[in-house]
């Protein structure tokens, strides 16, 4: 069960990361940034590849169970920088024409989030704290 705490763990270290960052930055609290999507470094990366990472060294990376945490991990992983990428770039361009061609009260409260994937280098960088992370953790235990 270690590994789903971790992975937890994980994720949650990461999104309170971006929330302190986006209050050093701005100077306000945006409470809504702890659970958002999108930014540096991707959550969703970490807590997998610290899932997998764990699994594997627990089990050996020969096992089942590395396989299948290991192929939703990599799913994840490329929907974070994929179809959520794509995702939040057609809420902006929707978003952006909404604001050019439609002068009507509710345009604003009904807007797109955009903020819902990862560049590829985030992706990357949350890979590479869940998996450094497993292994502190490990290593550590």
């Amino acid at each position: 069960m270690d590994e789903f705490w971790l992975a937890l763990l994980v994720g949650m270290l990461v999104q309170t990361y971006k929330g302190v960052r986006e209050y050093l930055k701005a100077r306000r609290w945006n409470f809504r940034r702890f659970v958002e999507t999108g930014g540096m470094p991707s959550s969703h990366a970490a807590s997998v590849a610290a899932l997998s990472t764990l699994v594997g060294l627990r089990e050996g990376v020969r096992s089942p169970l590395f396989g299948v945490t290991l192929y939703f991990s990599l799913i994840v992983m490329y929907d974070a920088a994929g179809v959520r990428r794509a995702a939040g770039r057609q809420a902006a361009i929707l978003n952006r024409l909404i604001d050019e061609h439609l002068q009507h009260p509710e345009a604003e409260t009904h807007r797109l989030m955009e903020l819902l994937g990862h560049t590829p280098f985030e992706v990357f960088v949350g890979a590479l704290l869940g998996v450094s992370t497993a292994l502190a953790w490990s290593w550590i235990r």
